[in-house]
């Protein structure tokens, strides 16, 4: 009996996938040629554990992850199964660790055995145990220092948003710097020929000053040269004249004082001063009667009439060019 063509290329397929299960399933682990015991270990947490991760017992794998299943009656934690090779002797108590599997993050659950207890029947409960790994201790390490990062970002974001103002009120300060420094440019431009005309004034004030020194030189030597001829005068001879005429200064005041002379005698001699204040009184009274009565002491007469003489008084006749004129003496 011949085969078909397509019925071997079919057998030939299947035992391809055959082979690719059986090889993948022996690739993870799974040994068909050996029984093994089944035990389960309920966690709160498995952190990343999947199945036909290994377990060990001091380093040696011993079995690996069978399922993993999660018990939503009992708050979401987590069965999972693990297949121990039938030869390992899993005692009662035995504790379920869960670590990290080296440096690239992977999960493995390492078996501690109780020993000196029973042996655990097949399908028994582990204790379940975690294990501080390298992961945790980064994590346990990491997050203070991630609350300070975080502290000292927003720290950073409050200095970066005053920074922002300050960046504000700096470009407003850099406009106004613009702004004057544009006024400045307009000023000197529109002054410029104010400046020329004042620098070249300048300049010739400078000039004038040089040419004033010039003519200052000669006239300070006379100067030095007149205070030289002030040093040689005889100041003596000077003060010895001055010194002779004070004393016949007081020689004079001291003939006053002494009543001798007219003034001594007008200061000393108080009824010459008496006479002389009834004298001042009475010319007094007479140039004050003059400028009231000026009749009574002098007559005009344009047409050379003669006028009445009058009683009891003395007149002295005055003659001038077309008229006559009379003074009393006494009234």
């Amino acid at each position: 009996m011949k085969v078909s063509k397509e019925v071997r290329v079919g057998l030939l397929a299947v035992i391809s996938l055959m082979m690719l299960y059986f090889g993948f399933r022996f690739l993870k682990g799974s040994d068909f040629f050996s029984s093994t015991h089944k035990y389960q270990v309920i966690y709160s947490n498995i952190d990343g554990l999947v199945a036909s991760n290994p377990v060990s017992i001091n380093g040696l794998t011993v079995g690996q992850v069978k399922n993993i299943e999660i018990l939503q009656d009992q708050k979401n934690k987590l069965l999972v199964t693990l297949e121990i090779k039938k030869g390992i002797v899993v005692t009662q108590g035995t504790r379920a660790v869960l670590a990290d599997d080296g440096l690239l993050g992977g999960k493995l659950i390492r078996l501690g055995i109780n020993y000196g207890k029973p042996e655990l029947a097949d399908g028994g409960m582990l204790v379940a145990a975690n294990e501080s790994g390298l992961s945790a201790l980064i994590r346990e390490k990491t997050l203070p220092v991630l609350n300070n990062v975080d502290s000292l970002t927003y720290q950073l974001n409050r200095v970066v948003s005053q920074f922002d103002q300050t960046g504000i009120v700096l470009n407003q300060t850099l406009r106004s710097a613009n702004a004057a420094v544009g006024t400045l440019d307009l000023t000197i431009a529109e002054n410029r020929a104010g400046l020329k005309a004042t620098l070249a004034n300048v300049n010739k004030l400078s000039s004038s000053l040089i040419e004033t020194e010039k003519q200052l030189k000669p006239i300070l030597a006379k100067a030095d040269t007149f205070a030289d001829s002030l040093q040689g005068l005889q100041l003596k001879q000077t003060l010895g004249s001055v010194n002779k005429t004070v004393d016949n200064l007081q020689k004079i005041l001291g003939a006053i004082n002494k009543g001798e002379g007219s003034l001594g005698k007008l200061a000393s001699d108080e009824a010459l001063y008496r006479n002389v204040n009834a004298t001042t009184a009475s010319l007094e009274k007479l140039l004050t009667d003059l400028r009231e009565n000026p009749k009574r002491y002098v007559h005009f007469s344009i047409f050379g009439k003669k006028d009445k003489p009058a009683p009891a008084t003395e007149t002295a006749p005055i003659s001038t060019t077309g008229m006559t004129s009379r003074v009393d003496s006494t009234k």
